[in-house]
């Protein structure tokens, strides 16, 4: 029985609550793992800077010894800080952006595909099912990206000099829109989109044309 739209934007939001609950915490950790880099590169510079000043007056000093931020890390002192829910900061933004994200994504896909399907109970060729991704995901990607904006600011936790933090999610859309106008909600859209394009034209191409059923039968089977 054929889905009805409403239907279908049902089951993309289901997918990506279950998406959201299970990833948030490697989205937060690549998040910090990308700021540690930008935010060290400030702390040398400013470093380098007060050396400069100083170094008639105080002499040539040691430099300072760089030491890189891993996952384990970050995870270990957000467990110790803040519990299981540093893991999840950010989780309302999250949801913010992949719930509307897989409620545009699926249906849209599900319905270009079917253009390309001769007969109801045929599958739609493989090239159909990878333009259908790249189109849905792309599309999907520059819909949500504002979103995505949001959530990336509000889990960072370590901020730059003059960077401003957030309370919220209406608060750190409050301070974007009122210090960096409108445009930077899209910051990232066209670059968001080539990536996810791609990925979601791949992963549809492998579910449809049945890799996955096809691995699955060269397992041995378990006689009864």
């Amino acid at each position: 029985k054929k889905l009805t739209l409403l239907r279908e934007m049902l089951a993309g939001c289901g997918a990506g609550t279950c998406q959201v609950i299970v990833t948030t915490p490697m989205e937060m950790l690549k998040i910090q793992l990308q700021d540690a880099g930008r935010i060290a590169a400030q702390k040398k510079l400013m470093a380098a800077e007060a050396q400069l000043s100083s170094s008639s007056l105080a002499g040539a000093a040691k430099p300072a010894v760089e030491t890189r931020t891993t996952a384990t890390q970050i995870t270990r002192e957000l467990l110790r800080s803040k519990g299981i829910a540093g893991l999840y900061k950010g989780l309302g933004a999250t949801l913010l952006r992949d719930v509307p994200f897989s409620i545009v994504y699926f249906p849209l896909f599900a319905n270009l595909n079917k253009l390309g399907q001769k007969d109801p109970n045929v599958k739609a060729p493989f090239y159909v099912s990878f333009l259908a991704g790249c189109v849905a995901g792309s599309t999907a990607a520059v819909a949500v990206n504002p979103c995505d904006v949001v959530k990336t600011r509000l889990q960072s936790l370590q901020r730059g000099v003059n960077e401003d933090t957030y309370s919220g999610i209406l608060d750190c859309t409050k301070k974007i829109w009122q210090k960096e106008g409108p445009t930077a909600f899209l910051k990232g859209a066209y670059c968001r989109a080539l990536v996810i394009a791609p990925l979601f034209g791949i992963a549809q191409v492998v579910y449809f044309i049945g890799i996955a059923e096809f691995l699955l039968d060269m397992l041995p089977k378990h006689r009864a």
